[in-house]
Formats: C-alpha cells, structure tokens, sequence
C-alpha cells in the first residue's frame, strides 16, 4: 500500500493529464497486453497485438520488450517520463537523457524478481546499445498496435477527463478522489492507492496528475519523482469508439479514416485551431497535424489563415455540412 499525504501546494494543483503519452502508453500496453483483463476492457487492441504478432519485425519488438520489462507489476519509473509528451521520438529522447545512476536505481528495483540474464544486466548498466534496443522495439511495437487507434485513445481520454470534470462540479474534490477506483481511498489529506509498491511518502509540493487509462493493467501505478507533479495512472474501462469498430460506429471515420475524421471534428468545436492545438487535442505528431489540415485543405473541407506568426485552420462550409449530414440508418 502507498500512502501519499498531500501538503496543500499539492492539493491546490491537482489536474488531470491533458492527454496520453505515446511512449508512457506504450510500455504500459506492452506489458498489460500480456494479461486477460485489458482483452476485456480494450478488446480492439488487444486484437490488433494478436492481429500484427506474425509480423516479423513486430515479433522481434515484441520479444525485447517481454524480456526487458517484467510481465506484470512496476516498471522502471524512468520508462514513464513526464517529459516528451509530443511524439513517440520526444518520449524516447526524454529515456535516453535519464542519468545512468537513475536508470540502475530503477531497474534494480523492478527485476528484483526477474531472472537475471545478460541482456537484462546491460539494461540495468545503462548500456547505450539496449537502450537503443528499447527504444527501437518500443517504436516498432506503437506504431504496428497503438497508432492505428491512437485517435480514439485520444478521444476516449478527452471522454474520461470531461466525465471526472463533470464529477468534481458536482461532487467536489472529496467526490472525485473518492471515485477513482476501488484501488484509491481518499481520506483527506492522504491517498492510498494499493499499487504494486508500499511506502508512506509527503506529496512533493508541485501538485497530482491525474491519468486513466484503459491500459494501465490491473493497479494503479504511482511516479513519485522529488521537484515534479505526482502522476497517478489508474485502470479504467474504455467507454469510447475503441472499444468497438470505429469505422461502423462513425461514416465519416469510414471516408476519411479515423485520424483525419478526428481532426475535422475538433476543428467543429469551440476555440481557436491551430496546427499545434490540432496535434495536442488529437494525440498526434505536430508534423502529422499538418499533413491531415493540408489533405483537408486540399479536399475544400478546410480554410487556413495566417494570423501573424499563427496558422488557423477553420471548417468550409462544405466541411460544416458534411459534419451536420444525418447518417444512413
């Protein structure tokens, strides 16, 4: 049992995640994966592991990353940076960059019940070549599993974020804590989450950062870093389009697919949309934002303007009408 005693800097500064980190998100769904439960709450990606598994390069990602994490329980903390939220690439440059006493400290602790071997011992020297080991299997294993649905895990988290914001309006703050999950107990000032570690700790001063998600596995996981935010990631079940298939559920997904439908349809919502706005609400690469916005531009569905040093994209009204079709029953 973790017992986390927030100081009131902390209590003042708790947020939600504003989206998913694609390489954090990926040594998770590598690793939960492995087990029954996600099959249930996320059975579209776990069929599309099960569907890209006799690929040959996807096989070998596969394996490194089953052998270099442990099939269940705590990752190496250094694995889930807070930093490189933007891309797959910023995520792993933000792991390479850990300190090579950090990366030792934290693999100690989390093969203390695996097997040694000797791949496993140059991960916990810090070796450079197993770093990049990682990394590439990592890169490999997002973008044959996670990428193809990255947008509707994108969506699902705006989805779970508006459900607890909706929750603190009318519950509070005693209301939403207390309803994360069966897991987290909130008896004021403290946090006890039964994670996959024990200790009694002080909040770190710089707030909580709150992440569910459908692939965390069993538990909640905790990352308690000195100077930082804690982040708090706990199992939820997906209630959105990637719980089934996405193309029946939404046409226009079906026409455009599902990442550049997800684009038009933020660009239908309240706000100001440039390309970086577009990339951070829709869990994509600023350089893919732009690819989607010029495709659209070039379809007619939609207009850019250059406000100052800002690219603003807005719908057409070929897009608005397109986007306010009834669809066929």
């Amino acid at each position: 049992m973790l017992r986390l005693r927030l100081r009131s800097a902390d209590l003042r500064r708790i947020r939600f995640a504003d989206r998913l980190h694609p390489v954090g998100t990926a040594l998770l769904a590598s690793q939960a994966l492995c087990g029954p439960p996600v099959g249930v709450t996320a059975p579209v990606l776990a069929g599309r592991a099960t569907e890209v598994a006799g690929d040959d390069a996807v096989r070998a990602a596969t394996a490194a990353l089953r052998h270099l994490l442990p099939a269940q329980g705590r990752l190496p903390d250094f694995l889930t940076p807070l930093d490189g939220l933007e891309s797959v690439a910023a995520g792993l440059d933000a792991i390479r960059a850990t300190p090579a006493r950090r990366i030792r400290a934290d693999v100690t602790v989390a093969y203390a019940d695996l097997r040694p071997s000797p791949l496993r011992r140059r991960l916990a020297a810090a070796d450079p070549q197993v770093l990049d080991l990682l990394a590439r299997a990592t890169s490999t294993w997002f973008e044959a599993v996670l990428a193809p649905h990255w947008a509707d895990l994108a969506l699902a988290h705006r989805h779970q974020v508006a459900a607890a914001a909706e929750c603190y309006a009318t519950a509070g703050l005693d209301g939403l804590l207390g309803s994360l999950h069966p897991l987290i107990r909130w008896r004021a000032p403290v946090i006890e989450v039964d994670t996959w570690w024990s200790a009694d700790l002080p909040g770190t001063g710089h707030g909580l950062i709150l992440l569910p998600s459908p692939l965390a596995g069993s538990r909640p996981r905790v990352l308690v870093e000195p100077g930082r935010p804690v982040l708090l990631v706990y199992p939820v079940a997906i209630g959105s389009p990637v719980a089934s298939s996405a193309p029946e559920v939404d046409p226009l997904a079906r026409l455009l697919g599902r990442t550049r439908a997800a684009v038009l349809r933020r660009l239908a919502e309240p706000g100001t949309h440039t390309t970086t706005a577009l990339a951070r609400a829709t869990g994509i690469s600023l350089a893919s934002a732009s690819e989607h916005a010029s495709a659209l531009r070039g379809a007619g569905l939609v207009a850019t303007d250059r406000v100052g040093g800002a690219v603003r994209h807005r719908l057409t009204p070929l897009a608005t009408h397109l986007l306010n079709a009834p669809r066929a029953m």
